[in-house]
């Protein structure tokens, strides 16, 4: 299946399938990963016991061991389907359980819906993938890259204000029904559309469980995942204690759901689309470029918030400098992703990809957590700044010099609205 629209542009049921689906991915993890640490700072916590449930979210790394399945069997359709529902119904679960004395179940409840939500993201990435040429991925991954985060923002400034107010019950079923609400516009899709491997018959189930080794040996595809790891530890690092450092800072949960909230949606769709358009009107290096060194330097912000300057204001400021910078530079590295990944092989090239992302941002958060605690804010943010900087320039660096798959070269200086 794919858009009817004109070459380079997105059709409006493309569009909207994208950004429900991705919006999915976002709102649970945006509040694993963002509210629930700031949760569990105000119960007492320390850095590198927050740090620690990153654990939950090994499925996220894992997921290229399922991902050929998901490329061989059904129909992206069906996956989506089943998948989108078991979230909705395992947060229906959590709502309906007490919470408040103990978080063990709460723990649970993450690491089902982070396998569930993983699988879903093979899929769906796989159909972007299929739906989306050359030409349109730079917007497209504009609207993947500004869907997901606005469910982050949702998930970790909405509903972290939802459970300030009212508690655990109606947090859970608010995403329920958000959940439930993001599965209509994959209910319109084509009943045997996008059958996940059209050219290629089913391996048997032996040959599928080391897929994924196949996929890595792919020339160039592991230097190109050291180099996006590269790319996005520093970065991660310096993210991934935001929300507790906000905490210590003094901001209520209220200051903070509202900076996580409404102003980083504003900056995290203003990110999207600036990332989407320099991606098509200067080409993926120049998007890269501009993007990973505005990343680096918003980072400086949150040091310079760190040794007590700037107060609330410069908070903000970094928070929203960091999703319109930060998101900008994002779209520019999931394209180069998409552009590595074999249509034929869609959802299993991509998801190695992303694993990879996903992997660097769990060590990243742990050290972050190990440094934050040991050594201060401010060494945080500052180590996190220099390797973010020095990441950015490795990548651009080794693909100019040709290093990482051929999919990545063919559209590496070129604008999308000069590639065939």
């Amino acid at each position: 299946m794919r858009t009817m629209a004109r070459p380079g542009t997105i059709s409006a049921g493309t569009l909207l399938l994208l950004t429900a689906l991705y919006f999915a991915q976002g709102l649970p993890y945006g509040f694993f990963t963002q509210a629930l640490p700031v949760v569990l700072r105000e119960s007492g916590f320390s850095l590198i016991e927050i740090s620690a449930t990153g654990v939950l979210f090994a499925p996220w790394a894992l997921k290229f061991l399922w991902a050929p399945y998901v490329d061989h069997y059904g129909t992206r359709r069906q996956w989506l389907l089943s998948l989108q529902l078991t979230s909705s119904a395992i947060a229906v679960g959590l709502a309906c359980l007490d919470l408040s004395s103990s978080l063990r179940w709460l723990l649970v409840g993450i690491a089902v819906v982070n396998a569930v939500s993983a699988t879903q993201d093979i899929a769906t990435d796989g159909l972007a993938v299929q739906l989306l040429g050359p030409r349109e991925r730079g917007l497209g991954n504009g609207i993947q890259v500004g869907a997901y985060r606005i469910g982050m923002i949702a998930g970790g400034g909405a509903l972290l204000w939802l459970f300030a107010l009212a508690g655990w019950r109606s947090l859970f079923a608010a995403m329920a029904v958000l959940l439930l609400l993001t599965t209509i516009p994959v209910w319109w899709l084509p009943r045997a559309a996008t059958r996940t491997e059209p050219k290629v018959p089913p391996p048997r189930a032996a040959a599928l469980t080391t897929g994924w080794w196949k996929r890595l040996r792919r020339p160039g595809m592991l230097v190109f995942i050291l180099l996006i790891g590269g790319f996005k530890f520093g970065d991660s690092m310096g993210s991934a204690m935001v929300g507790p450092f906000m905490s210590d800072a003094g901001l209520t949960l209220g200051q903070i759901a509202l900076v996580n909230g409404a102003l980083s949606s504003a900056g995290a769709l203003a990110g999207a689309a600036l990332g989407g358009w320099l991606c098509f009107r200067y080409g993926r290096r120049r998007a890269l470029l501009i993007g990973g060194v505005a990343q680096t330097a918003s980072l400086a912000l949150y040091l310079i918030a760190a040794l007590g300057t700037g107060g609330f204001a410069l908070i903000v400021t970094a928070s929203l400098a960091e999703h319109i910078l930060g998101g900008a530079a994002t779209v520019a590295v999931f394209t180069l992703m998409m552009d590595a990944s074999d249509r034929d092989h869609a959802g299993s090239d991509y998801t190695l990809l992303a694993c990879a992302v996903v992997t660097v941002q769990g060590i990243a958060g742990f050290a972050a957590g190990t440094v934050g605690e040991l050594l201060g804010y401010p060494a945080l943010f500052g180590s996190s700044l220099v390797l973010s900087g020095l990441g950015c320039a490795v990548l651009i660096i080794a693909t100019d010099r040709g290093k990482g798959p051929s999919g990545v070269h063919a559209v590496w200086c070129r604008p999308s609205s000069s590639v065939g």
